[in-house]
C-alpha cells in the first residue's frame, strides 16, 4: 500500500459535523485536501464526457438510428447525460459509502455496447440500454445475496484480464480506423487509405498521441482531456486555414465524424431528452433469449470486475484497506456501483462504474466521501458544456483511445503465457475481439477453449460449475443459426 506524504497523521479531534461525518480527521486528511483531491478526480477522469459520446453516440444500430431514435448522432444530449448521470452517482457514492471514488460511464462496457450490442440484427439502442439496467438490477442481487463471492470465483483471473486486454485492442483499433490511421483495401487493413498517411487529419491524431504519451510520462493530470482539448484546437485552426471539410469517397483526407468549427454557445441548457430510453423486454423479442442472456452476462462480468479493481486499488493508494484488504462499507460501494449501472442504461448513455482514476485525487490527499461530492458537483456543472463536444473531430479524440487501449495492454504481463490452459484461451480472447471486429466472440471463444483444455487435460474439477454453464451457451451462441436450420426455425 501507498501513501501520500501530504497525508496528515489521524488522531485529531473532529473539527464539527461535517469532520464526523466522513471521518475526515480520522483518516489523516482535511476538508482543503478533500476538496483538492475531488478536483482533481475530476479533471483526470473529464475526458468521458467527450469520449463516451464519441463512442457510443456517433454508432448507428441495426437499424440505422443513433441513441434519441434520430438518424443522425446527438452528441450534445449524449455528452450532457454523460455528466449528469457522472455527477449524482459520483455524489451518492461521497455521501452514503463515504469512499473516495468517483463514477462515470465505463470505457470497454460502452465500446462493447457501441460495436457489439447495437450492431446485432434487429437490435436498437432502447434495447441495448435495457440489458444494461438488467445488468445492473443483476449485479445489486448479487451484492445484497453475497453471491458475487461465486460469480468472482467462477471466472479465472486470467480470462477477465484477458477481456480487459482485448477490448484494449479493439478501441484501439476503432481509434486508429476513424483517424483515418488505417483503413481497409482490397479486403485487408492498410496504412491510411492507400497504404499511406495521407492529410492534415492524420497529423493531428499523430500528433494528439504524442502529445498525451508525454504528459502522462511527466504525470499531468487530465493528459487525456489537455491532448483532446488541444488536438480539437490545432483542428480548429488547420481548418479554418484550409477548409478541409468532411471525410468521403471524393474527399478521403477530410475530418471524421464532425467539421471542426466553433459552437455558437459554448454554454446552454444541457439536453436531457435522452433519458429513459431503453427497453426491458425489447432485446430477448428482438434477438433471443440466449443471445440476450449472454450479452447481460459479459456485461455483469466487465462491470463486476471493474469495480473490484478500482475499489481494492484506491483503497490501497489512500490506505484505507483493512488487514484483509477491503474498505470500509465496501457492501455500500458495491450496492452504489449497481445502482450506477442501471443509472447509466436508464439514463441511455452506458452502464457506469468507479473509476480507478478516482487514485489520482487519492493521491492528491482525498481519504473521504467529501472528495468524491466535490468531483460530482463538477460533473454536475459540466453538463452546461455539452455544446463543446459537438465541435471535436475523430482525429482529435482518438488518440485518448489508442492511450485507453495501451493501459489496458498493460494487464497483459499478469497472464502466465507459458501455461497453455490459461496463455491460449488468454490469447484467443483477446486476438479474436479485434481481428473479428466483435467483443462476444473474443469472450465466447476464450471460455469455450478454457472449458476444453481442462477437460481434455483431465482437470474437470478446475472448472467452476458457472464456466460450464456459460461455454455451453456460448457454443449454442456461435451455432445458432445451424441450430436455426436443424429445428426449421427462421
Amino acid at each position: 500500500m501507498s501513501s501520500s506524504p501530504m497525508t496528515a497523521q489521524p488522531g485529531g479531534a473532529p473539527s464539527g459535523a461535517l469532520d464526523r461525518y466522513f471521518k475526515i480527521t480520522e483518516r489523516g486528511s482535511t476538508v482543503g485536501r478533500e476538496i483538492r483531491g475531488g478536483l482533481v478526480t475530476f479533471f483526470t477522469m473529464a475526458y468521458i464526457i467527450v469520449l463516451n459520446p464519441l463512442i457510443i453516440g456517433t454508432q448507428a444500430d441495426s437499424t440505422g438510428h443513433y441513441i434519441g431514435g434520430g438518424t443522425e448522432p446527438n452528441l450534445a444530449a449524449v455528452a450532457a447525460v454523460t455528466a449528469l448521470v457522472a455527477g449524482l452517482m459520483s455524489i451518492l457514492m461521497g455521501s452514503v459509502a463515504k469512499f473516495p471514488i468517483a463514477i462515470a460511464t465505463g470505457l470497454g462496457l460502452n465500446a462493447f455496447l457501441a460495436f457489439s450490442v447495437a450492431k446485432i440484427p434487429g437490435m436498437t439502442w432502447n434495447d441495448a440500454m435495457g440489458l444494461v439496467v438488467i445488468e445492473g438490477f443483476i449485479i445489486f442481487l448479487l451484492v445484497v445475496s453475497g453471491f458475487r463471492k461465486a460469480l468472482f470465483a467462477a471466472i479465472p483471473r486470467s480470462l477477465k484480464t484477458a477481456i480487459s486486454v482485448g477490448i484494449g485492442l479493439f478501441i484501439c483499433l476503432v481509434a486508429l480506423h476513424d483517424a483515418g490511421f488505417n483503413s481497409a483495401g482490397g479486403g485487408f487493413l492498410q496504412l491510411g487509405p492507400t497504404g499511406n498517411l495521407q492529410g492534415w487529419p492524420v497529423l493531428v491524431f499523430i500528433i494528439g498521441v504524442l502529445l498525451i504519451a508525454a504528459l502522462m510520462a511527466r504525470r499531468v493530470h487530465g493528459a487525456m482531456l489537455i491532448g483532446i482539448i488541444a488536438m480539437t484546437a490545432l483542428a480548429l485552426v488547420i481548418e479554418g486555414v484550409a477548409d478541409l471539410g468532411a471525410k468521403g469517397e471524393k474527399n478521403p483526407t477530410g475530418w471524421s465524424l464532425t467539421i471542426p468549427s466553433m459552437p455558437k454557445d459554448l454554454l446552454t441548457a444541457p439536453d436531457f431528452s435522452i433519458i429513459g430510453d431503453f427497453s426491458l423486454t425489447g432485446a430477448f423479442a428482438k434477438v433471443g433469449a440466449i443471445s440476450a442472456i449472454l450479452i447481460i452476462f459479459t456485461l455483469v462480468l466487465g462491470a463486476f470486475f471493474d469495480l473490484m479493481g478500482a475499489m481494492y486499488a484506491v483503497g490501497a493508494e489512500g490506505d484505507l484497506l483493512d488487514e484483509n484488504g477491503v474498505p470500509e462499507h465496501s457492501e455500500r460501494i458495491m450496492v452504489v456501483d449497481s445502482i450506477a449501472a442501471m443509472a447509466g442504461g436508464a439514463g441511455s448513455i452506458s452502464s457506469n462504474t468507479a473509476f480507478i482514476e478516482s487514485a489520482s485525487g487519492v493521491g492528491e490527499g482525498a481519504r473521504t466521501g467529501l472528495a468524491s461530492i466535490v468531483t460530482g458537483t463538477m460533473f454536475l456543472l459540466a453538463t452546461f458544456l455539452s455544446p463543446v463536444v459537438g465541435m471535436v473531430p475523430s482525429e482529435a479524440a482518438a488518440p485518448a483511445l489508442v492511450i485507453v487501449g495501451y493501459l489496458m495492454m498493460t494487464q497483459a504481463t499478469d497472464i502466465d503465457w507459458k501455461n497453455m490452459e490459461i496463455g491460449l484461451p488468454a490469447f484467443l480472447t483477446m486476438a479474436l475481439m479485434p481481428f473479428t471486429y466483435s467483443i462476444a466472440v473474443g469472450i465466447g471463444a476464450g471460455f469455450i477453449s478454457y472449458v476444453l483444455i481442462k477437460l481434455v487435460k483431465g482437470k474437470p474439477k478446475d472448472v467452476h460449475p458457472l464456466m460450464y454453464v456459460v461455454a455451453a451457451m456460448f457454443v449454442v451462441y456461435f451455432a445458432i443459426d445451424p441450430i436455426k436450420q436443424l429445428l426449421g426455425v427462421s
